[in-house]
């Protein structure tokens, strides 16, 4: 093993904390979901519980497996970090229908004392109304992605160890902001022309394109930490930066474009509503915990 793999392999150490919060979230899930399938509420169909763990999954590779070792080294890892966690756990955690089964898998004076009172609570209601605004979630996205790839503020967090944990946590919030009006899971419900997401992926794409765009073609390299850095399997700084800038480009395209195509063929389909592009309304009068209120229309 070439001796930088070995000397940053050593020097990783997965979060335990990191780790053990999304181990006891998946495992409320899945007690949730259980308990809804043992009670015939079969609304959350197996894929779906997949999906969810999988996304919990790709938080965990992002930010607590050895790949973690070599962000300092290759922006290429930088790279995959940050689309992991706008780009892919968001929508594969919504597509998990996660509140139903996240509610059953609590403990039930949980679910009546704390979840409860919030979900009826005013100023929350008013709260989520307002962050699911798709121009604020697009905003906030746009805004994180392209304020973190800075310069200055990349290299803050590059060496910041608490910095590069908020950089990491506000990619997660704003990529759960952003596919939210995509993906609509209960108990969210559908204020939007179906065609108006298809055009807010889009635009999405636009930023993205360009910050990808200049990686790739910039003739100089934009962080120079990375000219410092030991350089793991041959790639130069110039070439390591080329392959972040195209990696990020055709991962955000791909993902973008079939989510568009997702939406536009379902919404041709004169069998789909608009409220159920992705994910399935349960019937919260027969499935609601108790001391949450039933519409739970906080979004």
């Amino acid at each position: 093993m070439p001796a930088v793999i070995q000397v940053a392999l050593e020097s990783w150490g997965a979060s335990a904390w990191v780790t053990l919060a999304l181990a006891i979230t998946a495992l409320i899930y899945l007690r949730g979901w259980l308990r809804l399938r043992s009670t015939s509420l079969n609304v959350i169909a197996l894929w779906r519980a997949a999906s969810f763990l999988l996304g919990l999954f790709s938080i965990w590779v992002a930010v607590a497996s050895p790949i973690t070792a070599f962000d300092e080294q290759l922006l290429t890892v930088h790279m995959v970090q940050h689309l992991l966690l706008m780009t892919f756990a968001p929508p594969l955690i919504w597509l998990g229908a996660p509140v139903m089964p996240l509610l059953h898998g609590l403990p039930r004076r949980v679910v009546q004392r704390v979840i409860g009172p919030v979900f009826r609570w005013p100023p929350a209601q008013r709260l989520g109304g307002k962050l699911a605004q798709p121009a604020f979630c697009w905003l906030a996205a746009i805004a994180a992605l392209v304020g973190w790839h800075f310069p200055p503020a990349f290299m803050l967090a590059l060496h910041s160890e608490a910095w590069h944990a908020v950089e990491h946590a506000s990619f997660l919030g704003t990529g759960l902001l952003f596919w939210w009006p995509v993906i609509q899971p209960w108990p969210s419900v559908a204020k939007w022309p179906g065609l108006s997401i298809v055009l807010y992926l889009f635009l999405a794409t636009l930023p993205c394109d360009i910050l990808s765009g200049f990686l790739v073609f910039c003739d100089r390299v934009v962080y120079p930490a990375y000219f410092s850095a030991s350089r793991p399997f041959g790639l130069s700084a110039l070439e390591d930066q080329q392959c972040a800038g195209a990696l990020m480009w055709t991962c955000v395209t791909v993902v973008y474009l079939v989510a568009g195509a997702i939406l536009t063929t379902r919404l041709l389909s004169p069998q789909t509503s608009s409220e159920d592009l992705f994910v399935p309304s349960p019937t919260p009068a027969n499935g609601t915990p108790e001391g949450v209120p039933q519409s739970l229309e906080v979004i």
